[in-house]
């Protein structure tokens, strides 16, 4: 038994003066108790209690031991109390992290919702293109596109990402419509460079069939918002996810290329540092989440955003 289980047996045993009650509360027998204190007493070289026939009666020094005992005692019950209510209520800091496209034009908007409906949360949002460790970096959640790597972290899928191929009008009448997925291979191609940094494409045609295109192009990137830019700006194809071109399509700016054929589609995930004991605001937030990332739903996104 530690010292901390000795100091409340302690202060019980001088609470209700009987050994045989402390036994019973700790699920142990009064020779047990009766060793404990007897302990005690032996690293402290001083007699805590007066035993008799009719109960317990504490010592001189035993009662300035039971004060200190019992405010010990007090609060680490109420440290105890303090965490678990955090745990179990959506309230403190909420660290949120995201990839900076996906983050600035999804996640802002939900988190401001999210915040709106609960006013004891402060979010912290921190948006990183390239692989954050979320324990090192003190991250409690983070929305994450693509297969994940086996780990420790715990999941929740929560939809898919499509992406598109698109050009502007301008483009495509300069430099024709490709018909069919080989004929990217004739045009300029604004190059992703996170997701197709080989400059192959891969896209599944009409008929379902896997296709592999090398591409080539004068710009490539790792922003999405640049390849956009470009791409409004008629210098080429770009391959986009649906929610970064949606408001040029709907706008004109760009229409989509060919129709017929699928670019892979990415994951999207919630993942947090451990599947065990997950904080409820942690668990409140990927509940909020549940439903937002069905079919179409970049379309409910803030326009601009």
């Amino acid at each position: 038994m530690d010292r901390l289980d000795a100091m409340h047996m302690f202060v019980r045993v001088v609470e209700t003066s009987s050994f045989t009650k402390v036994a019973h509360e700790f699920a142990t027998t009064q020779p047990t108790v009766t060793k404990q204190i007897a302990a005690m007493e032996a690293r402290l070289k001083v007699r805590l209690l007066n035993r008799n026939t009719r109960g317990v009666s504490l010592t001189e020094a035993g009662a300035l031991y039971y004060e200190k005992c019992k405010a010990i005692v007090n609060d680490v019950a109420e440290a105890d109390k303090v965490v678990q209510v955090r745990q179990t209520q959506v309230q403190g800091q909420l660290r949120i992290g995201s990839s900076v496209a996906f983050g600035r034009r999804v996640l802002i908007p939900l988190a401001l919702e999210f915040m709106a409906h609960n006013p004891q949360v402060q979010v912290d949002l921190s948006f990183e293109d390239r692989y954050t460790d979320l324990v090192a970096n003190g991250i409690d959640v983070a929305l994450r596109l693509g297969k994940l790597a086996d780990s420790s972290l715990g999941a929740r899928t929560l939809g898919v990402n499509p992406w598109v191929l698109v050009a502007s009008p301008t483009y495509l009448r300069k430099r024709g419509t490709p018909r069919r997925p080989s004929d990217l291979k004739e045009h300029a191609t604004l190059i992703y460079s996170s997701v197709q940094g080989n400059d192959i494409w891969r896209l599944r045609n009409a008929s379902g069939e896997p296709v592999s295109v090398a591409v080539t192009g004068r710009l490539r990137s790792n922003n999405l918002s640049a390849l956009l830019a470009a791409s409004r700006s008629h210098m080429g194809i770009a391959a986009l996810p649906r929610y970064v071109a949606h408001d040029s399509l709907e706008a004109g700016r760009v229409v989509e290329v060919l129709k017929t054929c699928r670019l892979p589609e990415q994951e999207i995930h919630a993942v947090y540092p451990s599947p065990r004991l997950v904080p409820q605001k942690v668990q409140s937030f990927i509940a909020f989440l549940q439903g937002r990332f069905d079919a179409e739903w970049w379309e409910t996104l803030p326009r601009g955003a």
